[in-house]
């Protein structure tokens, strides 16, 4: 069974709110590597453990439909009421059980998502659902990221590492996946046409608002909040002040931009 951290109402409400969609340079390789192995036009992408739908929606050009899950209702309730394209249906489920045919899959995708996943489970009903030569596709951000705004970057920076060192007794164990860039997961994937990609790294610029709001969003800050109510919100609130001091502003609306190094596991099956 997948791992959830991510059920509540409000968390789901942040999700919508803060997570970005998946970076271009990550869509790209992903239909580069699909380009090469799939005829056109791509009739069927299952994005797993898709949370509030950023990175299922991002699909919907591509295919004729496109199909969201995740285990946490509250995250698919958010999905649904968001913006998005006919071809795009979202359903709550297990990841190890999803709710479509044999071999009827062009693409499998899950982001930031299937080191919450039991891996075993999962990757037999990857292979039960993928086509033959239908590929799937995991990635995320890795930790340590950067956060640049002029020649400040270095303090920027630090106050997230701060953050991180903060929030690290609150981690779920699970997240050693992410740690060793995926390379579990991608030792077991059954297929021999498959690669590992950890040198991507993308820049996203957001209001400090989003950076805080984006930093609610981790499973163990919401951990956190849970155990330490107050001092998870004076975490935030004394966030805020550092950085407005160092950037020298005192608006949250002021950008930033945050620098991100992410893994791509792609892979065929036969």
């Amino acid at each position: 069974m997948s791992t959830q951290l991510f059920e509540g109402k409000e968390h789901a409400s942040y999700y919508q709110k803060f997570r970005f969609e998946p970076p271009q340079e990550i869509i790209d390789l992903i239909f580069s590597f699909v380009d090469e192995r799939l005829p056109k036009p791509y009739g069927f992408a299952v994005d797993v453990g898709c949370g509030t739908g950023q990175s299922t929606r991002i699909l919907s050009p591509f295919f004729e439909k496109v199909l969201g899950t995740d285990i946490s209702e509250a995250q698919i309730e958010e999905a649904k009421k968001a913006p998005g394209s006919p071809n795009v249906t979202y359903s709550a489920c297990p990841a190890e059980e999803v709710p479509v045919g044999d071999a009827s899959v062009d693409l499998l995708t899950a982001c930031a998502a299937v080191h919450w996943f039991n891996i075993e489970k999962f990757l037999k009903e990857v292979d039960r659902i993928l086509k033959p030569r239908g590929c799937l596709a995991f990635f995320s951000y890795l930790p340590h990221m950067e956060v640049h705004y002029k020649e400040r970057s270095e303090q920027m920076s630090q106050v997230f590492a701060d953050v991180e060192n903060i929030l690290a007794p609150y981690q779920h164990e699970k997240v050693h996946h992410v740690k060793t860039g995926y390379k579990e997961i991608f030792e077991s994937i059954p297929y021999t046409d498959k690669r590992r990609i950890e040198s991507v790294v993308t820049k996203i610029r957001m209001p400090l608002s989003g950076l805080l709001g984006f930093i609610q969003t981790f499973s163990m800050f919401q951990s956190y909040l849970r155990s330490e109510p107050e001092k998870a919100k004076e975490t935030i609130k004394t966030v805020e002040e550092r950085y407005l001091q160092i950037m020298g502003t005192s608006s949250i609306e002021t950008e930033v931009e945050l620098w991100l190094r992410n893994v791509l596991v792609l892979a065929s099956k036969p």
